[in-house]
């Protein structure tokens, strides 16, 4: 009676493990490709999300991984992050480093050991052992100082007929090289104005909404008489806009910032905001992606390692353009799930 039960019990195991229902794993895909962002709370990384996830279904076969630190300062936690998906052997990498220097290593271990990697929206330091790797298939992003460019241009726009403007530049965060790049952009392109003074304070906005804020509020209680403030990303240009609202100055100071999502879009509806460059991380993620798979499928990769993703600037005036809303009002729901 024993070893009937056991061999009744041994078939009730086998048959619940081949249902998906009682916890069995579901196949591998063919391609399994990890995606890093810099951070996983921001509009901007969900959208990037969903770009690889589309590309990933129009292939077929490729599942994406995602997996990123919950805030954009987390450097360390994105290394290791990183070295896990290479100790488990991914079929490829997709990169939005922290830090253009810590990452530098990890990226190096994966490429060494055969994976694949793209980096994505932020650069990393050249180093022979990315450069000169053959798994190395290079960059996809915004053109990040032109988009700086773009920004001051916007800024310049808005601040026509005021004599001698102050315009105030609060940078993001060490370290980062994209929002280094539209720094360098803004502050070219507004000193060849002669007319305009530029103050750019030590104090960096920081990796969050609320670090931004804080540190606009200290510097907007020294500064009484500014014209325009640009901040070079999402979390940035939020926690600058809740600062003004809060001392009653949205809309007196012209801002310019990067990125969307629903409030800053709502902030530029009601004149808060005067202007926003807004980058195609959904393009970033699907065409990340497709490079990898193209590449892991043996297909030669294209003699320009860097491209270059739709970069546009959104006003009030130009909200309901059909070629600029897709860069803030595209529903993602389909592919995330939320």
């Amino acid at each position: 009676m024993a070893m009937r039960c056991t061999a009744y019990l041994g078939l009730t195991v086998t048959a619940c493990l081949l249902m998906s229902g009682c916890g069995a794993a579901k196949p591998t895909a063919k391609y399994r490709i990890a995606v890093v962002p810099k951070g996983t709370s921001h509009d901007f990384w969900k959208s990037i999300h969903a770009g690889a996830l589309q590309a990933a279904r129009e292939r077929g076969d490729t599942q994406i991984l995602w997996d990123g630190p919950p805030k954009e300062s987390m450097r360390y936690e994105q290394q290791q992050i990183i070295e896990r998906f290479t100790s488990e052997g991914v079929s490829a990498i997709v990169l939005a480093p922290c830090d253009r220097k810590s990452l530098v290593p990890p990226v190096e271990g994966a490429l060494k050991k055969g994976i694949p990697v793209v980096i994505i929206d932020s650069g990393l330091e050249s180093s022979d052992g990315i450069e000169k790797s053959p798994h190395y298939l290079g960059y996809v992003a915004t053109d990040n100082r032109q988009g700086g460019v773009k920004a001051a241009e916007r800024m310049i726009e808005l601040l026509q007929g005021k004599e001698h403007p102050r315009v105030l530049m609060i940078r993001y965060q060490t370290g980062s090289e994209s929002t280094e790049q539209r720094e360098a952009g803004f502050r070219a392109t507004i000193e060849k104005m002669p007319s305009i003074q530029l103050i750019v304070p030590e104090d960096e906005a920081g990796a969050t909404v609320e670090s931004a804020q804080q540190v606009a509020e200290r510097i907007l209680s020294d500064q009484k008489d500014l014209d325009g403030i640009f901040v070079p990303n999402e979390s940035s240009t939020t926690g600058v806009l809740r600062a003004l609202e809060g001392l009653n100055r949205a809309g007196q100071v012209k801002l310019v910032g990067f990125d969307a999502n629903p409030d800053l879009v709502s902030a530029l509806k009601a004149g808060k905001l005067h202007g926003l460059v807004l980058q195609d991380p959904f393009d970033m993620g699907y065409r990340s992606v497709l490079r990898s798979v193209d590449h892991l499928e043996g297909k030669p990769l294209p003699k320009e390692r860097v491209v270059n993703t739709n970069l546009q600037v959104l006003t009030k005036e130009n909200l309901e353009d059909p070629a600029i809303k897709p860069l803030y009002a595209r529903d993602l729901k389909p592919l995330l799930g939320e």
